[in-house]
């Protein structure tokens, strides 16, 4: 272990000791000097930084009780069989499954894809062999939406994941699908998935997020799991001139996960970014979005689905910068609260003086279906242009209870009518991805929070 690094209080820490952080810092000693240098670096601003506090605008509705990170562990060694693929149920380019931060499982890109240069590998593969194309990108943005101490502690403890490289003018077909499974009680893990897409490039990529269970030498999906969880992911998308990036993400952790995510996307000239974010695992998750349009033409889209039920807290913080004339952004978060649950959105528009002609949305909808569910809205506009075109907004209502009516009427029980008006509220975002396979893996995850309801 570095001699640099202090020994903070308890408090500050929880599990993630220093002792804890030198014995990450063992197994990755074979990476590059640089990249150890970024992590003790990060480690000392985790130590340093406070807790977040009620009066901080970043965390406003946020319950702060359940943030402790005291009684996590470093995964534990996991193997599975394989045949466990096959749950994955989409056709895809090619796959990787991390189980506790392992490559367990991969079906690598065709001879055809990686000789004209498209790039599927493991971060810890890409930082020995492609050091200066993921030194360029990976956690390039610093965090801006109040959780510098957990992103901070990402970044130290990120052991492996995703590199995709897409070089210019490819055009990938199928999806690329990314799993990263969190196995056993106590257990941290932090994912990550870095995107580049070079200039006039196109890709699909499909992030699951998943509780599993070790069952002999195969990893099995436990729907029931209540495992008390740790997850601190994130994923760097960079689309180049021109390109055309899609990314699918899908968080079913256990109810009993504390869960964090930071999404930081650099969109260039000409360029368009699809992002879609379903969130239904974890007793408290907090989703962070940062989407940068730096040259003329760029655009993103933003959009996200939640299904809360029982106790679950959700909070999603959301900026888009416009830096560059001409741009343009779309967000729609649309959540569904059953029983006691509660949401919190927090979404800014910032358009930089020189960005004129921007055009940029924000719509946060939540539909309510119990009178104990709580949904806070907080949309925002930060404009420093004059000829520009912005708007926000943010609705929250009941269930129709004529249509509910009618559905019950005809024999339709009222969990399944329930059920029905929720996809027909998601549907507008479902409809968005291209991917019939895709589609129905969202739909699957949503169906089973009503199964299980």
């Amino acid at each position: 272990m570095s001699s640099s690094i202090s020994a903070p209080t308890a408090s500050l820490v929880g599990s993630f000791t220093p002792e804890a952080f030198a014995a990450h810092l063992a197994r990755c000693s074979h990476l590059p000097a640089w990249w150890l240098d970024r992590k003790r670096a990060a480690y000392e601003r985790f130590a340093a930084l406070p807790f977040p506090k009620r009066t901080d605008e970043g965390w406003r509705f946020a319950t702060l009780s359940g943030l402790a990170l005291d009684g996590f562990r470093a995964p534990d060694a996991v193997t599975l069989a394989q045949t466990a693929h096959r749950e994955i149920g989409v056709a895809g380019a090619g796959t990787m499954l991390f189980a506790n931060h392992q490559l367990v499982f991969s079906e690598p890109v065709s001879a055809d894809l990686a000789a004209r240069g498209l790039i599927f590998d493991t971060l810890q593969n890409a930082l020995l062999k492609h050091g200066e194309l993921v030194r360029a990108h990976l956690l390039t943005q610093p965090p801006k939406l109040g959780s510098e101490k957990f992103a901070a502690l990402h970044e130290a403890f990120l052991e492996d994941g995703a590199f995709i490289y897409v070089p210019k003018g490819l055009e990938v077909a199928l999806p690329l699908g990314v799993f990263h499974y969190a196995a056993g009680q106590g257990t941290a893990v932090f994912p990550h998935t870095l995107v580049v897409a070079d200039d006039r490039a196109k890709v699909t990529v499909a992030d699951f997020f998943r509780t599993s269970e070790t069952v002999g030498a195969a990893l099995r999906r436990d729907s029931d799991a209540a495992h008390t969880q740790f997850a601190c992911g994130g994923n760097d998308i960079y689309v180049g001139h021109g390109s055309r990036v899609t990314y699918v993400a899908m968080q079913d952790w256990s109810r009993e996960a504390l869960s964090f995510q930071f999404n930081a996307t650099v969109v260039r000239r000409d360029a368009k970014v699809l992002s879609v974010n379903l969130h239904a695992g974890a007793r408290q998750a907090r989703h962070e979005s940062f989407s940068q349009l730096q040259a003329p033409g760029a655009h993103s889209e933003m959009l996200a689905l939640t299904i809360a039920h029982g106790t679950q807290e959700f909070d999603q913080r959301t900026l888009q910068i416009h830096q560059a004339p001409n741009t343009s952004s779309n967000l729609l978060y649309k959540n569904a609260l059953l029983d006691q649950t509660k949401t919190i959105f927090s979404g800014l528009i910032v358009v930089d003086p020189d960005a004129q002609k921007t055009d940029a949305y924000q719509s946060n909808r939540n539909l309510m279906l119990s009178t104990d569910a709580e949904a806070n809205s907080l949309p925002g506009l930060e404009i420093q242009a004059n000829d520009v075109r912005c708007s926000h907004g943010a609705t929250s209502a009941r269930i129709d209870a004529e249509q509910e009516f009618y559905l019950q009427s005809r024999g339709i029980a009222k969990a399944q009518a329930d059920e029905l008006l929720v996809f027909g509220f998601f549907e507008e975002v479902l409809a968005k991805i291209e991917n019939e396979e895709l589609h129905d893996q969202l739909a699957t995850i949503i169906r089973r929070k009503f199964q299980d309801n």
